[in-house]
């Protein structure tokens, strides 16, 4: 698997992004890498999970993928609990599926400075791990449902694509190397 590194974020050289969305189909470790990765940089968690309205949860559990439209209000979910962190100054990371480039574009609605890390994992290990999990809603039926909606970053996109199957260890200490690179690398503003 392919590893991208971040366009250069918004902030002074050598500074880490406000807001890190890690993102990915189920089962690439989005939640265990973004506790990591916030406790690694010092900042709020938001588990994207947690935000979903009942209704969601109880379609997913019963097998039934979302649709767009369903994934809306979720996204604002997410987006108003990352703009509420960035605007008292606070850094965060957000766990949260982004699986397409409109979920992500809606979600850097709500602050242009979003880096996301996906979490570029192949469907076999991905659904043996949603199978393993225990007391999750999401069954191991939706991952193909995932991976056929999947649109990974572009170039074009403010994103660093990671091999999911790497230790979160090693995924954490990669993305603060990459993000740091990326941003000391930027040429200064002009004055």
């Amino acid at each position: 698997m392919g590893e991208r590194p971040a366009r250069a974020p918004i902030g002074a050289p050598g500074s880490l992004p406000q807001a890190i969305v890690v993102m990915g189909v189920a089962g690439c470790g989005k939640s265990a890498v973004g506790i990591a990765l916030a406790a690694a940089l010092g900042v709020a968690f938001i588990e994207g999970d947690r935000l979903h309205p009942p209704e969601n949860v109880a379609r997913m559990a019963s097998g039934e993928p979302l649709t767009d439209q369903l994934r809306e209000g979720w996204l604002d979910a997410i987006g108003e609990r990352i703009t509420a962190s960035v605007g008292q100054g606070e850094g965060v990371v957000a766990a949260c599926s982004a699986l397409k480039r409109s979920y992500r574009a809606r979600l850097s609605g709500f602050c242009p400075a979003i880096v996301f890390l996906y979490l570029q994992i192949d469907a076999a290990t991905a659904r043996w791990r949603v199978g393993s999990r225990k007391g999750h809603f999401m069954p191991a039926s939706l991952v193909d449902s995932q991976f056929a909606i999947l649109e990974p970053p572009t170039a074009d996109e403010r994103a660093l694509t990671l091999d999911a199957t790497r230790p979160v260890s090693e995924l954490v200490s990669a993305t603060v190397h990459q993000l740091r690179w990326s941003t000391a690398a930027r040429p200064a503003p002009p004055t």
